[in-house]
């Protein structure tokens, strides 16, 4: 019993300890007061800045991959010029009365 309570004592000790560690490590990053002030433009820029432009572009480059990938799964099987088809089956023998030395 001794040992369970010394090994969360310790569990919780780590944990308190790491928390405080993050919690100053956030401090320190805390401007400290100081105001920074946004403005915002509505500079049209380039066609590719645009992000609907991205989204439009991935969609298409989705369809055209999934097209590509797919046209070539058909489940049927065409004979073009007409011959029927031979399936041909070879076979092999060994012997197995051969001495090996």
């Amino acid at each position: 019993m001794k040992q369970l309570t010394r090994s969360l004592g310790l569990k919780t000790f780590l944990t308190m300890f790491l928390l405080a560690a993050f919690q100053t490590i956030m401090w320190a990053q805390d401007a400290g007061g100081t105001s920074t002030d946004v403005k915002i433009t509505t500079d049209s820029g380039n066609w590719y800045s645009r992000p609907w432009v991205w989204i439009i572009g991935a969609i298409i480059f989705i369809i055209l991959l999934v097209a590509l990938m797919g046209g070539g799964s058909s489940r049927t099987t065409v004979v073009r010029d007409g011959a029927p088809r031979r399936t041909v089956t070879r076979t092999t023998t060994v012997d197995d009365d051969v001495d090996v030395v």
